[in-house]
């Protein structure tokens, strides 16, 4: 029998059924279920669990202590911070049996979530998205959108790397990190120099400074 593909902790349980790509890790006591599918390259920390029906994109970083369970669908690229939680039913009962009638979370491409936040299940997170620690978020976030609080409100909206935007009379901002534009119109974010599908050029693909350098910046 050949070597899977991906790199499994001899602690983690893959169930027949479960298709996982190449270069993905999986790490102590983890488990991924018949039915799960999981990208290349993805991450998964101590103590995950992906439920069958869930899909996952490629390079997508999960870390310890998260269960992703059967509705979610989430894309390329997105960050789940150490023990968030997502649902699948708004509103559970243990005697109401509601097996079949999960509701869709969608992680966009690009998304974070921060450490211990919740996503009630039915929501969008748009890509980009950035949820902060702690926060409890309810309905649809835009692209690029910072969601703060509990309940989560959009707070304003960070860029691709990670850094709050903020916008000029004319609409644009561009991110001290990267250098890349942004513009802001009707309530919609968008990149002005690079295709939101499109992957980071290897040369902004590498951090080179800490979050609070940057601020002291401002």
């Amino acid at each position: 029998m050949s070597a899977p593909p991906y790199t499994a902790h001899p602690t983690a349980v893959i169930d027949d059924g479960a298709v996982i790509g190449a270069g993905t890790t999986i790490w102590h006591f983890s488990h991924i279920c018949t039915g799960a599918r999981i990208g290349q390259g993805c991450s998964f920390g101590q103590n995950t669990m992906v439920a069958g029906g869930v899909t996952i994109g490629d390079r997508v970083k999960v870390q310890n202590n998260v269960s992703i369970y059967t509705g979610a669908e989430i894309e390329d690229d997105v960050f789940l911070g150490p023990s968030c939680v997502m649902t699948n039913v708004t509103n559970p009962r243990s005697q109401v049996s509601r097996r079949g009638l999960y509701e869709v979370t969608r992680i966009r491409r690009g998304a974070t979530v921060g450490a211990n936040a919740t996503l009630v299940c039915g929501i969008t997170l748009g890509r980009y998205a950035f949820i902060a620690a702690g926060s409890v978020v309810a309905r649809d976030v835009p692209d690029y959108g910072f969601f703060l609080g509990v309940p989560g409100r959009l707070a304003g909206y960070m860029s691709r790397h990670g850094h709050r935007l903020y916008f000029d009379a004319a609409g644009q901002a561009s991110c001290p990190e990267s250098g890349l534009r942004y513009a802001h119109a009707d309530g919609v974010v968008r990149c002005l120099d690079l295709d939101e599908e499109a992957p980071l050029p290897e040369a902004l693909a590498q951090g080179r400074r800490t979050y609070d350098d940057f601020k002291a910046d401002l």
